[in-house]
């Protein structure tokens, strides 16, 4: 099989495709751009603090960045949270009340929040301090408004909780059009409950935020999206201010909440990502798309098609082979710039049940907006593909994974 003719065959019939991505970005490149003005950034914000972190202006004036953006009242920033995982355990934690209910209307979330949660037991989860939890799953990759309204009429919810991305999930994500409709249904039952959007994936790759359609609050990462393959670490969290401090007193303490926190020298970096981010999440969906198109014209399954609108950036590819999707990943880290000598295979990880084998040559460790790749080792045999710095990388990337594929 000649494998570069397949690509650059499927590369042509993308061009539409990718105009509107080059378009996308030109909006959300302005977004940023126009926030760095009016924060008048300069070589002052890139300076660090150490021990309490008091009157760092850097991370203040990113917080505003990020604040800007989203179009929220406020934003927490900070390289005290670890992960995704983390923002999310830190905001929870920050809503809940013992007593109180959370719900989630896409069903289970992802699988590291099991013990955060209590649905895997755990001492130290939600479940363990008397916080309820219940969940609605999504019916043919739709929210279940009926369902959503009739127990919010029954039942006192705190917060709900929307993961837009599908996660190990077979369910496809939730697009920003799709948020604000169900935002707006629950509105007609509760104008109260809290409304938290795990954001991860999925920022950029829309014109518009879930802050800007009515959620409360969204969490995501900085070794994601909005990181631009740049931040070494960290996350955020943007919402409501009286939330957003809940958050700041929970991640630190309460009482000094915001005001503390050092940077250890990462504010150049979280400057220099959000501002590569939208061309770094072009580059990412230029390499899903293609991924997409070229996979289905090998017979493959895959989900989203090259021509639907997305939600986050990844792709999913269903095998329905254990082989193939190890070959798969395996292709994706002999195309990658770190580590490619090395031979991914499945292994045990702390949060997940299953055994999962993932591709991430990385700058960054488990980075996935850069090129990644993995999947549980579970039927049906399903591959996440997303990331890539640079469209080119991705492609070269994508050639490697399906030569090796090809040849098992």
């Amino acid at each position: 099989m000649d494998v570069l003719k397949l690509v650059n065959e499927a590369e042509e019939k993308l061009e539409k495709e990718f105009k509107q991505l080059d378009k996308l970005c030109e909006i959300n490149s302005l977004k940023v751009l126009d926030s760095f003005h009016k924060n008048e950034v300069s070589e002052i914000h890139f300076n660090s603090t150490t021990g309490y972190g008091y009157g760092d202006i850097g991370r203040d004036t990113i917080e505003d960045i990020f604040k800007d953006i989203f179009k929220a009242e406020d934003a927490l920033v900070r390289n005290q949270l670890i992960s995704g995982s983390h923002a999310l355990t830190v905001t929870l934690f920050a809503l809940l009340r013992p007593g109180d209910t959370l719900l989630s209307i896409t069903g289970k979330p992802y699988d590291t929040l099991d013990e955060v949660i209590g649905i895997k037991e755990n001492e130290s989860s939600l479940m363990s301090y008397g916080i309820k939890y219940d969940e609605i799953d999504l019916v043919d990759n739709k929210f279940d408004i009926e369902k959503i309204q009739e127990y919010l009429k029954n039942n006192k919810v705190k917060v709900i909780e929307i993961q837009r991305s599908r996660g190990y999930s077979t369910r496809k994500s939730i697009t920003i059009d799709e948020l604000e409709e169900v935002i707006k249904k629950i509105r007609e039952v509760d104008k109260e409950v809290i409304i938290m959007i795990d954001n991860c994936y999925c920022e950029f790759v829309s014109e518009k935020e879930p802050i800007e359609v009515g959620a409360d609050i969204a969490v995501g990462s900085l070794i994601k999206n909005l990181g631009g393959g740049i931040a070494p670490n960290g996350a955020y969290i943007v919402g409501r201010k009286d939330l957003i401090k809940l958050a700041a007193e929970r991640l630190t303490l309460p009482g000094e909440g915001k005001e503390v926190g050092p940077t250890l020298g990462i504010n150049k970096s979280f400057l220099q990502g959000i501002y590569m981010a939208p061309s770094v999440v072009k580059n990412s969906l230029k390499t899903v798309v293609l991924a997409s198109q070229v996979l289905e014209d090998l017979g493959y399954n895959v989900e989203p098609n090259a021509t639907d609108i997305r939600a986050d950036i990844v792709e999913m590819i269903t095998f329905n082979d254990s082989d193939k999707l190890i070959k798969f990943v395996q292709g994706i880290q002999k195309g990658s710039a770190i580590d490619a000598h090395v031979l991914p295979v499945p292994s045990d990880m702390p949060g997940y049940d299953d055994q999962i084998i993932m591709a991430s040559g990385s700058f960054t460790q488990g980075s996935s907006i850069e090129l990644s790749c993995d999947g549980p080792i579970r039927p049906p045999y399903i591959a996440y593909l997303q990331g890539s710095l640079t469209y080119e990388y991705g492609k070269i990337g994508l050639i490697k994974a399906i030569e090796n594929l090809e040849n098992e």
